[in-house]
C-alpha cells in the first residue's frame, strides 16, 4: 500500500465514503444534516422559485468578458466534479488517519452545510442567472439541463465548495504534521493536487456556461468573509491569479484580462464589506445594479 504521501486523492472512491462516514457513529449525524442543508438551502429553495416566479427578483448576471471564454463542452465532466472533489478528500483522510481525524471531518462535514445555508443569505434575497446554451451532445450535460433551474450564480456554490476543500485540507495537514510528524510538507502533494483541481473546476464552470466572470470574485468575497483566517485577501488573490494560466483559450492577454478583473471586483466588495452592516450587503447591492429577468 501506498503511503499517504504518494496516494492521489482523485483516487479516491465517492462511494466507499458513504460507507464509511455513514457506518460512523460520529460522524453520521453531522453527514445527515450535512445533505440536509444542501437540499433546503439549494435545492428546495431554487425549484420553489423555478416554480413559483417572482417571489424573489432574479438578476441576469452576465458579463462582456463572458463572450472571451470559449462554450468548451468537454470540461464538462470537470464541472460536474465538484461535488465528488471534496467527498474524495474526506474519502482519503478517513482511510489514512482513522480515529485522528474524526473530529477534523465531522468539522468539515459541518462547515459545507454551513456554507450552503450562507450563499442561501443572498439567493433567498435576490437570484441569479446567466446565459447558457443549450447543449445536450455529451451526455452530462441533460441532468443539468433537466435538474439544473440555473437560478443560483451569485455567489457561484461550485467556488465556495472548491475553495473551502483546499483550504481545510491545508489546514488540517498543517496540523496533522505538528501533531505526528517530524518533517513538514508531508501532504504537500495533495495540497496543491486540491488546490489545481480547485483552479481546475473554477474555470470549468465558465467553460461550460455555468457561471459568468461576475459569479467569481463574488464567490471569493462570500468565502472571506465565511472564514477569513482561511481564505484572506492575500490567499483570494493568489487562487485567482491561477485560473487560465497556460491555457490556450481565452489567449494570454484575454486572461490576463479576466483575472484582473476578478481580482479588481473582489477588492470591490471586500471594500463595501468592511462597511457593510452584514456581509450580503455588497452583492445584493451589485445584484441590483444588474437587468432583472
Amino acid at each position: 500500500m501506498l503511503s499517504p504521501t504518494a496516494q492521489a486523492i482523485a483516487a479516491e472512491s465517492v462511494p466507499m465514503t458513504f460507507v464509511r462516514v455513514l457506518s460512523s457513529p460520529y460522524l453520521r449525524t453531522t453527514a445527515l444534516r450535512c445533505i440536509a442543508s444542501i437540499l433546503r438551502n439549494f435545492f428546495f429553495l431554487q425549484w420553489r422559485s423555478a416554480f413559483l416566479p417572482g417571489r424573489i427578483p432574479v438578476s441576469l448576471a452576465d458579463h462582456p468578458l463572458d463572450e472571451k471564454i470559449p462554450f468548451l463542452p468537454h470540461k464538462i465532466n470537470i464541472y460536474i466534479d465538484f461535488v465528488a472533489f471534496w467527498i474524495r478528500t474526506i474519502s482519503f483522510l478517513l482511510k489514512n488517519y482513522d480515529c485522528r481525524v474524526l473530529e477534523p471531518v465531522r468539522e468539515f462535514m459541518e462547515s459545507m452545510g454551513d456554507l450552503y445555508a450562507y450563499a442561501a443569505e443572498v439567493y433567498s434575497k435576490n437570484l441569479s442567472t446567466t446565459y447558457r446554451p443549450f447543449y445536450i451532445g455529451r451526455i452530462n450535460f441533460i441532468p443539468i439541463h433537466t435538474l439544473d433551474p440555473h437560478l443560483m450564480c451569485i455567489p457561484s456554490l461550485h467556488v465556495m465548495v472548491v475553495i473551502r476543500t483546499y483550504t481545510y485540507f491545508e489546514k488540517i495537514a498543517e496540523s496533522f504534521e505538528k501533531a505526528f510528524f517530524a518533517d513538514d510538507g508531508h501532504l504537500v502533494y495533495q495540497i496543491e493536487e486540491l488546490r489545481r483541481g480547485a483552479l481546475d473546476i473554477t474555470e470549468a464552470v465558465l467553460y461550460v456556461k455555468q457561471h459568468s466572470v461576475n459569479c467569481i470574485p463574488a464567490a471569493m468575497y462570500a468565502m472571506t468573509k465565511f472564514d477569513p483566517g482561511l481564505f484572506p485577501a492575500e490567499e483570494a488573490e493568489r487562487f485567482a491569479s491561477g485560473l487560465f494560466n497556460g491555457a490556450r483559450k481565452p489567449d494570454s492577454g484575454d486572461s490576463m484580462e479576466i483575472r484582473d478583473f476578478i481580482i479588481s471586483l473582489y477588492k470591490s466588495f471586500l471594500a463595501q464589506g468592511e462597511t457593510s452592516e452584514h456581509w450580503t450587503e455588497p452583492l445584493l447591492d451589485f445584484l441590483k445594479t444588474l437587468p432583472g429577468k
